[in-house]
């Protein structure tokens, strides 16, 4: 079984409390390699190489155009090894192969993407009240970023911090999940081969309470960005908060997915499943809130109900597979628990509820359909993070909307219709970061996403996220030589 060791400064380096951990292939549920377990001390380090290397001429002197050169150049290496890096993370986490092979296709798009922008970030000239008076803003790094990421898209969410806090100058100390670390171990040592000086990024392996709590908790820590369950960011937040540190959070949803009459049916059909049985529903912007306009309501869920019976469950490296397991044990058993929940508040399933027959030893679940719900209920208000939806009837335009945003969520939102004043005025009306009008789950590093309400803080992707990684400055420079004014007077 290999054993992986943390990344710091450039060099694997062993944990300082000599501890490792096992990670289970969710698939078999048998461990496959072992990763450090980080402490506070391990974290020191990594915060102490990050600090250095911001510091070091050889990286806080690089011009802002060769930064972008060095994330041209990672692009090109993470592209070569792909492959690779998409079995080891279907490996880790269960995702389909051909779906981690789409996703690292993507991930050398984003640093291309930022590298664009390392030399376009600039501050402005600001009119000043007299001509002797000259104010610019500046937009500097923020200097050392600690990033926690989590277990569903390890490698495609951590490169959508890592790319932007380097095309801004950062440095970055990366803690990922407890059960997905090995993508990103992997992936490590291709920064200091494309030349990013030793120190640029580091990594940090362990758990939550032992090595991501101290990162976040740490005073060289400028900026802390996290991407996980809305109650572990509550606490990031408010740890942040007490020493004035900038936190960008993605945190949960419970997406409503809305098909009116006049949609077409068939292609809003596959856009529910494809919201929420996908990735096995472990994503955060899953539809797993699903409303029919009542007079299609019988059709439209006869078609999910019937390709949910079909879908094909099993070993996420076979081709013909279409739902893998979830992530690890104790998902599954929340899964299970939320369901008896369901059951137990009066909905009705009418697929999946189950652990599937698969000839395998892993952590399956089967695609789970809900009706007889109330948007009360918890499992209509709670994150499950799994294979299953809940569906409701509405009968209006305004109805709906006050359904879809009775949550304490707002990531995103589906609609489904083909009157376009109509998506025009849902797209307003709906409280969610991200709305999709006859698709869903798409996304792009050209397109900013947020999360309203207790779904986040701050912006990920798009140019809006270079401004969490920077800082302004306002320079004020007299270029008068008349006599000292007023002292007592503010000048303008």
């Amino acid at each position: 079984m290999d054993s992986f060791d943390h990344y710091i400064g450039g060099e694997w380096t062993a944990p300082a409390g000599g501890e490792y951990f096992p990670s289970v292939n969710p698939a078999t549920a048998k461990p496959w390699y072992e990763a450090a377990r980080g402490t506070r001390a391990d974290v020191d380090r990594a915060v102490a190489a990050a600090r250095a290397a911001f510091e070091a001429p050889s990286w806080r002197d690089l011009s802002q155009t060769a930064r972008g050169r060095l994330l041209r150049r990672l692009a090109d290496k993470i592209g070569a090894v792909a492959e690779e890096l998409a079995r080891t993370e279907t490996l880790d986490n269960g995702k389909l192969l051909r779906e981690m092979r789409s996703q690292l296709a993507s991930i050398p798009e984003y640093f291309h993407y930022y590298a664009g922008y390392a030399d376009k970030i600039s501050g402005d000239v600001i009119p000043a009240a007299s001509r002797d008076i000259l104010n610019y803003t500046m937009r500097e790094p923020v200097g050392v970023v600690g990033a926690i990421t989590p277990w569903n898209s390890p490698l495609l969410l951590t490169a959508a911090k890592l790319a932007p806090a380097l095309a801004a100058g950062n440095t970055v100390v990366v803690k990922p999940s407890e059960h997905t670390s090995a993508s990103l171990l992997k992936l490590a040592p291709l920064f200091d081969a494309a030349g990013f000086p030793p120190g640029v990024v580091n990594v940090v392996t362990g758990f939550g309470a032992e090595a991501g709590a101290p990162l976040v908790e740490h005073p060289d820590v400028a900026k802390v960005t996290f991407t996980g369950s809305t109650a572990t960011g509550a606490r990031i937040a408010a740890a942040c908060g007490s020493r004035f540190v900038p936190v960008t959070l993605e945190l949960g949803g419970k997406s409503p997915n809305i098909v009116f009459a006049d949609a077409d049916l068939r292609a809003a059909a596959m856009g529910i499943i494809a919201g929420v049985f996908a990735a096995a529903g472990q994503t955060c912007i899953a539809g797993s809130r699903v409303f029919l306009q009542r007079a299609v309501y019988d059709e439209v869920l006869e078609l999910v109900c019937e390709r949910a019976g079909t879908i094909r469950i099993g070993d996420p490296l076979e081709p013909e597979t279409e739902l893998g397991p979830v992530a690890f044990a104790g998902q599954l058993d929340k899964i299970e628990e939320y369901v008896r929940i369901g059951v137990a508040e009066g909905g009705r399933l009418l697929a999946g509820g189950r652990r599937p027959e698969t000839g395998l030893d892993g952590f399956f679940y089967s695609p789970t359909v809900f009706v007889d719900t109330d948007n009360a209920m918890r499992i209509c208000q709670e994150e499950i993070f799994g294979p299953v939806v809940t569906v409701m009837p509405f009968d209006t335009e305004e109805e709906v909307v006050r359904l879809a945003n009775a949550t304490s969520y707002g990531l995103a939102a589906g609609v489904w219709t083909r009157d376009l004043a109509r998506a025009h005025r849902m797209a307003s009306a709906l409280e969610a970061g991200t709305v999709w009008v006859n698709t869903y789950r798409a996304m792009a590093p050209m397109s900013p996403r947020s999360g309203f309400k207790a779904s986040g803080l701050g912006v990920e992707h798009g140019t809006e996220v270079l401004r969490e990684y920077t800082r302004v400055k306002s320079v004020w420079i007299n270029t008068g030589e008349e006599e000292a004014r007023d002292p007592f007077v503010l000048r303008s």
